[in-house]
């Protein structure tokens, strides 16, 4: 590949804190190498339409603490198709572009391999709240979520305290247990309910029962919106098997994905994103940029799409140790 003159971006799949400083970072980054930068509005469907624009340092500044995304975002499931992906082709072609940094998660990085395998020159950097990208130890967006859900809880601890009530506290994670997981051991919970871990009622119940029998004032269960036992069927299972404590959900929802971002993620969306271009202006391309320890590595989006991260179980053992 020839050294590129001109790098597309785009933000793809659920937003994630942090977006925005990843891509004041790429456009920065390409700048300061002398590249054009061009953002791509709402995503793989705006690349097909051609929905683009020329970036320069000033239309990136002021963004770097907001949440969400200025590139915008949308679900596209019809980019699997291959005439899709060439039409995209061709309206990168068309503006002139001949890089792009895809920044999402795993949805995102199967378009990018995509793109990639049709010869199209793609750096993925990974952005999910989910922390189910495979090929990084972190996502940028994680650590914000992770920090919200914790006041969160802190906050319903108070109440919860107040009244003696068991709060079931749910969490973002269809198929990925990791934000449940992390916040039950940051936030002291007496149970954790996650995907990939199948714990049996009873046993729930008797965590909140020992927990009321113990004289605590309120007990605290977080469960991932993709465990088996959902938040509002789990309160009337437990309230049928009379734990002791009053029952009561909070479903967090979408306030996960919002927010000023975290110093961390502010960090990593800067690493990522200069290593990121980086890598393209010296002609690699066909990864996905990921944190490994401290270290910035790259993976194959061909073998990024085709996995997935999974959470480590050792943090469950260590979640039911600490909740004694």
């Amino acid at each position: 590949m020839a050294t590129p003159r001109s790098i597309a971006i785009l933000t793809a799949g659920g937003d994630a804190p942090g977006m925005n400083a990843a891509v004041r970072a790429v456009v920065r980054s390409a700048l300061a190498l002398g590249l054009r930068a061009v953002g791509v509005k709402r995503a793989y469907e705006g690349l097909v339409r051609g929905v683009m624009a020329e970036l320069g340092a000033r239309d990136v500044g002021g963004i770097l603490q907001r949440g969400g995304t200025v590139l915008q975002t949308a679900r596209f499931p019809e980019f699997a198709q291959l005439s899709v992906q060439r039409e995209a082709l061709r309206q990168l072609n068309a503006q002139g572009v001949d890089a792009l940094v895809a920044i999402g998660g795993d949805g995102t990085m199967r378009g990018a391999a995509a793109l990639e395998s049709l010869g199209f020159p793609v750096v993925g950097i990974p952005a999910s709240i989910d922390n189910d990208v495979f090929g990084t130890d972190i996502s940028i967006g994680v650590d914000t979520a992770l920090n919200t859900i914790c006041e969160a809880i802190d906050k319903l601890r108070d109440t919860a305290s107040s009244h003696q009530r068991a709060f079931i506290v749910e969490t973002m994670g269809r198929s990925c247990g990791h934000l449940a997981l992390m916040s039950g051991i940051i936030s002291g919970a007496e149970m954790t309910l996650i995907p990939e871990q199948e714990v049996a009622l009873e046993e729930v119940a008797a965590a909140v029962r020992g927990a009321y029998e113990r004289g605590k004032t309120h007990a605290i269960i977080v469960v991932a919106e993709g465990a088996k036992l959902h938040a509002n069927a789990l309160r009337e299972k437990l309230a049928a098997l009379q734990p002791g404590f009053d029952l009561r959900v909070t479903i967090l929802g979408h306030v996960q994905r919002g927010g000023s971002p975290s110093a961390w993620d502010r960090l990593i969306a800067a690493r990522f994103s200069t290593i990121a271009v980086e890598r393209l202006q010296r002609g690699e391309h066909g990864v996905m940029v990921g944190l490994r320890a401290t270290e910035v590595i790259g993976t194959p989006l061909a073998e990024v799409s085709a996995r997935k991260r999974e959470p480590d179980l050792e943090y469950y053992r260590m979640a039911r140790m600490l909740a004694k």
